[in-house]
């Protein structure tokens, strides 16, 4: 039984990894989980410099996940350079590194930092408000997408997955325009936009008034733009998106993902990841699966 997968040349022993942002870069967890285990981590976003993030309150539980607005508080590709990379060295697992931003140059900028460091792949959160636009995410607009895209590739030396937002009419003319830039990868979705109001204060839970909706509530969608998007490109995606089990994982997988992230799933369930390793592991044998690729994409 394989269940190896293959992003852009770089070989996982299994498509299971962590989203970014909801497992620091590894040493929140690795009392709870063996690293060694996993097919990738994924870490934090990290821009240019420092962020301090969004004021608080910056969660708010709701029904079927979690809202955050968290603002990609980040220490800054410095410290990540010397404090996380290390870290994450020491494990037998694929490091891929959440890149974020508020311009272009920023983007590239952390790219060229970590064109020499010793990592597998790079993540590009998109989601971002593009600063010099307006403020509209590089996400949500099928030109940005592609243009920055190529401004990454011209500079990175390591195979580069775009991070789609789903706050999109067409994920499939994203997906398009980030092939047409030159992307390696696909990772989507990212979290729906979303608000709750705390009726006795009459106020807003969140401190930035709306934030990122993930957990079991987005699930349905993310499985049905994975779709989508793996039927309008020929580059891999990894899915993510409310995935709790290794159940949730196998649907991403049938609808076109070749690897997956487990995200809010961490926080209150710890093993999460590894739960989901081995239940793919029970599905293959229960199914005389031999290897994992004979599911990718396979429900038409």
């Amino acid at each position: 039984m394989n269940t190896k997968v293959n992003i852009a040349g770089v070989e996982l022993k299994n498509p299971v990894m962590t989203a970014s942002g909801t497992f620091g870069s590894g040493a929140e967890y690795c009392d709870f989980v063996d690293l060694n285990r996993l097919g990738a981590v994924v870490t934090k976003g990290v821009a240019n410099v420092p962020w301090p993030g969004n004021p608080t309150p910056r969660i708010a539980e709701t029904y079927g996940g979690m809202l955050n607005a968290i603002g990609l508080q980040n220490p800054g590709i410095d410290v990540f350079r010397k404090r996380d990379i290390p870290f994450l060295k020491q494990y037998d697992t694929k490091i891929i590194v959440n890149v974020c931003g508020k311009t272009t140059e920023d983007y590239c900028e952390v790219v060229e930092c970590l064109a020499e460091e010793e990592i597998d792949l790079m993540e590009i959160n998109i989601s971002c408000p593009n600063v010099k636009e307006g403020g509209i995410a590089f996400g949500q607009d099928a030109k940005a997408v592609e243009a920055i895209t190529k401004e990454l590739k011209k500079r990175a030396k390591q195979p580069i997955i775009m991070k789609l937002s789903p706050n999109v009419t067409s994920i499939a003319d994203m997906a398009k325009a980030a092939e047409a830039g030159g992307a390696d990868a696909l990772s989507l979705i990212n979290t729906l936009t979303g608000m709750k109001i705390d009726i006795e204060k009459r106020t807003f839970a969140l401190a930035n008034k709306t934030g990122g909706l993930s957990g079991p509530a987005i699930k349905p969608v993310a499985v049905r733009m994975v779709y989508e998007a793996a039927n309008a490109v020929k580059i891999p995606m990894i899915g993510m998106g409310g995935i709790q089990t290794a159940k949730d994982a196998i649907e991403f997988i049938l609808a076109g993902a070749t690897a997956v992230s487990v995200g809010t799933a961490n926080f209150f369930c710890p093993t999460a990841t590894l739960e989901v390793i081995e239940g793919i592991e029970q599905y293959m044998k229960k199914h005389g699966v031999n290897e994992i690729g004979e599911l990718v994409g396979c429900v038409k």
